[in-house]
């Protein structure tokens, strides 16, 4: 009789049960339910954790099979790459030497260190090379060595790299080494049971520079970009999907459209042309009407601010690395010869100044120094187009989208405990309907609780973690968890865009905040006539207006919806006899409110129609003798070989109607 008290009970995600005298592997707990099972089982998740196949589970567990057709599959299918990419360029380059490989977010990448260079041209070797492994199906092996046998193997294979890195790791520590044919590399796992089940939907994509472990001081590594999936049709796609976002790139339209440029005089920061500022400006002012009506009032905060307020509002401590620092001389300005300024400091003294990277604690400055609130007061709504720097490195700039200097469309909303569920449900109704407007019909959202390094302590965390909860059920939101990457002073709503070729972006944010009220000490007075805290809710939409911007440009690949376009009309002339007549319909559309050009160059009619529609103006209106003489134009729409005659008022009439903000109908 097998003794019970050794006895491992599994419960399956139907909340079966399966009981066995002992430890089992997840290979065998696959075959127990089934030989197709443990043919398609790439690994198992035990009690949330992903494990090998091969390593037993010794207690109690809830356990579900990961096969290919799983969403965990693809990191672990990413991760074996990485390793089956690593042992291809060192059996056709030996003398090379492997660092690290993790997967990424739609592939992996592996850092070698190789005294020659290597090149695009050598991917088709290496892919070859990463088949004939997989074809090879060398079973994937976890191993749990000692740390001075990990150390003497790696210097004995010359791998000074990793030989560094594991000597560096706590004395007595066990270390799992994963093997796979004679090829070894140190790894925390997990992996696929062998090479073979890895599929052969892999593709080198590109070369980048790296350092040893980040630090510029250190070797340079040369980094190799891959993408895997599960299947060919898979990779076809994202292949597709890239070649199409290539297409789209914001920075390759923003030239074409003259929207903007960046320099070196300036790293970080957009130099906005006048038809970029237009597009800038619609959104701008859109936004401003729908905060309007959502029961906001915009304020204006300073730039620079004084130490001494990053310092309490715990933003110093957070974000110091990234915030632009000037210290200033504030002597008595009488010493400098300038008439005596009573509110300047009496003694001479340095004073260290930041440019903002948010707008949060000088929006609790407004709160508390615009006469004290009551509880009747609230909610109050404090919105303003913030301009923030914060310093990133250059290699982490790319155009718009990640600057060093930003608008964000930022408000906070200070309230009491009882108003949060019914200002996030007007806050994600808002938002959502944003979007709408802007084009995007699929927004995602994702939970994200405390992170490792916070401010407040756990019951308050308890707190605003359980409002927030409370508010996203209420607001009937579907949401999936993200752990550990709420804001350092409270828990966040995060809102994914998914684009026209379906590219995701993380846009809008809602954080719940008890922290930052109780160190700035703001406060109002409650029904009891005492003082309360506030409660902060920190919200955004669009996120920043560069990056919103670029991200507009790439999903409409330029061409803007009528509303947006830069240059909403142009009027083309088919002869100089129609000039007068163009001008007429230029200042008729201007009229309208339309955003209009007259092209009356002398050029064919057909090559003005086909550089402003390589330009993106949304509407075409072609005139010569005949509609000077009926009155009429001839309507070409980007993308259509038709065109429409109309009579001139009708014709400026529809694209009048068609130009208005979306926000005029929530005004109405």
């Amino acid at each position: 009789m097998a003794d019970s008290a050794n006895q491992v009970t599994i419960t399956l995600p139907d909340g079966s049960t399966r009981v066995f005298d002992g430890a089992v592997t997840g290979a065998a707990l696959a075959a127990d339910i089934g030989p197709g099972l443990a043919k398609a089982a790439l690994a198992v998740r035990v009690d949330g954790e992903i494990r090998d196949l091969a390593r037993p589970i010794e207690a109690d567990a809830n356990v579900s099979i990961i096969t290919i057709k799983d969403e965990d599959a693809l990191e672990l299918i990413r991760h074996d790459a990485a390793h089956v990419l690593a042992e291809a360029v060192q059996e056709l380059f030996p003398g090379t030497q492997i660092t690290f490989g993790p997967s990424t977010d739609d592939g992996f990448y592996y850092d070698f260190h190789r005294a020659e260079a290597f090149s695009s041209d050598d991917f088709t070797a290496i892919e070859k090379k990463m088949e004939e492994i997989v074809s090879r199906n060398e079973e994937i092996i976890r191993e749990v060595w000692s740390r001075d046998e990990v150390r003497a193997y790696f210097e004995k294979q010359g791998e000074t790299f990793k030989a560094e890195w594991v000597g560096e790791l706590p004395d007595g520590e066990d270390i799992t080494m994963y093997r796979q044919g004679d090829w070894v590399d140190l790894c925390r796992g997990p992996h696929l049971p062998s090479t073979g089940k890895l599929p052969k939907a892999f593709k080198l994509m590109k070369l980048a520079g790296a350092y040893w472990r980040g630090d510029a001081s250190n070797d340079q590594l040369q980094r190799i970009y891959g993408t895997a999936w599960r299947n060919e049709k898979e990779l076809k796609a994202h292949l597709t999907m890239i070649e199409e976002a290539e297409k789209r790139d914001h920075r390759r339209i923003g030239r074409e459209m003259d929207l903007f440029h960046i320099q070196e005089a300036a790293v970080g920061s957009v130099f906005w042309h006048p038809k970029g500022w237009t597009i800038y400006r619609a959104c701008e002012d859109y936004m401003r009407t729908r905060l309007d009506g959502a029961g906001y009032t915009e304020v204006k905060t300073p730039q620079l601010v004084d130490r001494a307020l990053w310092e309490r509002s715990g933003h110093w401590e957070k974000f110091r690395e990234n915030m632009f620092v000037a210290e200033v001389d504030e002597s008595d300005p009488a010493a400098h010869g300038h008439e005596h300024d009573h509110d300047a400091p009496s003694t001479a003294t340095n004073r260290m100044l930041a440019l903002k990277p948010m707008n949060c604690p000088c929006h609790v400055q407004i709160f508390s120094n615009s006469g004290m609130k009551s509880y009747r007061d609230l909610p109050l709504r404090m919105a303003e187009f913030g301009s923030c720097h914060r310093y990133e490195p250059s290699g982490a700039l790319h155009g718009i989208m990640r600057v060093r200097a930003f608008t964000q469309d930022d408000a906070h909303i200070f309230c009491t405990e009882d108003q949060i569920v019914e200002e996030t449900k007007a806050f994600c109704e808002l938002l959502q309907s944003v979007y709408r407007d802007f084009g995007f019909e699929e927004v995602a959202v994702k939970f994200s609780d405390r992170p490792e390094v916070r401010a407040g302590d756990d019951a308050t965390w308890d707190r605003a973690e359980e409002a927030l909860m409370e508010a996203t059920k209420a607001a009937g939101l579907d949401f999936t968890l993200n752990p550990g990457e709420g804001a350092f002073y409270g828990p966040k709503l995060e809102f994914v865009l998914r684009d026209a070729i379906g590219r995701d972006w993380q846009c809008g944010t809602l954080q719940v905040d008890f922290v930052l009220p109780e160190r700035l000490d703001a406060s109002y007075i409650d029904e009891s006539g005492e003082k309360a805290r506030p409660v902060m809710l920190h919200r955004a939409i669009l996120g920043s207006f560069e990056r919103f911007l670029g991200i507009l440009i790439e999903n409409h690949a330029g061409r803007f919806p009528l509303w947006l376009a830069p240059t909403q009309v142009v009027v083309a002339t088919i002869t100089s006899d129609a000039d007068d007549y163009a001008k007429e319909v230029a200042a008729a559309c201007r009229a309208a409110g339309l955003r209009v050009e007259a092209d009356l160059r002398n050029e064919k009619i057909n090559y003005k129609v086909r550089e402003h529609s390589h330009a993106h103006v949304p509407a075409i209106l072609v005139v010569g003798r005949r509609e000077a003489e009926e009155g009429t134009v001839a309507v070409r729409r980007l993308g259509s070989k038709e065109q429409e005659v109309l009579a001139l008022g009708d014709a400026v009439g529809k694209l009048s109607a068609e130009a208005e903000s979306p926000a005029a109908k929530h005004a109405a």
